[in-house]
């Protein structure tokens, strides 16, 4: 079982690191490609057509948000966690000076919790929110200090000074290092799982999203969180970079209201990543880590 190493200060450290079965079958991949070629480079059309496939199935894997093919991606809450009626709310762009501080408001009003992936530059510029957002119970976690669009294409040493700027930021601001990362749109290079693990943080994309970027009909957006909702959903929403509706008001601020109507009728609950993973459901409920977050 992999766990994460803390020191006093609560600060998570490396843990080891597994490389995903696509990861391990490229590398294999490229060592008889090269083997081949050293014996017979004649037939170099078959080594760079077969190279050439496994680089196109990556690749597709960059662009599959809820993938497993580049390294464990938490999705949804394993079953444990699910049969105690939970969900995760996340919300990502954040923080906003607008918008974060009324979500917060309508979170306490229904006694719900939620993770927050904020952006490092938009918590710098606005560090008494992010403060505020631990304040109040919820969780702060890491979506890169720029969130540029690229993020899926940038080298290791690169992608590790992203993610370190953002957990830098945040931590401080936070009082606690976050321990889960989600990339910008969901793209996620094939690099990447090792850097995460270096700095003892998790993959997660989500189960389900509302498009509240994109949508300006607050109902077509419900509905995209709602149909099928069930325990163990992580729901995916924005404080940041949020869609208007017609009236001129936060999309994300329209949907959450009856959202959260929706979670209460329904006996769901919804906690911050690491309140749930963090108890374990007391001890019969502590075999999680990287297993289950695969």
């Amino acid at each position: 079982m992999t766990t994460d190493r803390r020191d006093t200060a609560g600060s998570v450290q490396v843990r080891r690191w597994h490389p995903a079965p696509a990861i391990r079958v490229s590398g294999a991949l490229h060592a008889m490609g090269a083997l081949t070629l050293a014996i017979q480079p004649e037939l170099w059309l078959w080594v760079v057509t077969v190279l050439a496939a496994n680089h196109l199935v990556l690749i597709s894997a960059v662009f599959s948000p809820r993938g497993c093919l580049l390294g464990p991606n938490l999705s949804r809450l394993p079953a444990a966690f699910a049969k105690h009626g939970e969900v995760v709310l996340t919300f990502d762009d954040g923080p906003d000076p607008e918008v974060t501080p009324q979500i917060l408001d309508l979170l306490d009003r229904f006694r719900m919790k939620a993770s927050f992936f904020c952006i490092g530059e938009k918590a710098a510029a606005f560090p008494e929110i992010v403060n505020e957002i631990a304040r109040r119970g919820h969780s702060v976690e890491n979506h890169t200090y720029r969130h540029s669009y690229a993020f899926a294409f940038y080298g290791i040493s690169r992608l590790g000074r992203e993610l370190d700027a953002a957990q830098s930021i945040l931590r401080e601001n936070a009082g606690r290092p976050p321990r889960f990362f989600r990339a910008p749109v969901g793209f996620r290079s094939p690099l990447l799982d090792p850097v995460l693990a270096t700095r003892g943080l998790h993959y997660v994309s989500w189960t389900r999203r509302g498009y509240d970027t994109v949508y300006t009909d607050p109902r077509v957006t419900l509905d995209k969180l709602t149909r099928g909702l069930a325990a163990g959903d992580i729901l995916l929403l924005h404080d940041g970079s949020s869609a208007q509706t017609p009236a001129g008001q936060a999309m994300v601020l329209a949907v959450l209201p009856p959202l959260l109507d929706k979670l209460e009728s329904e006996g769901l609950k919804s906690v911050a990543l690491p309140d749930c993973f963090s108890t374990q459901v007391k001890a019969e409920e502590s075999a999680l880590d990287a297993s289950a977050l695969s």
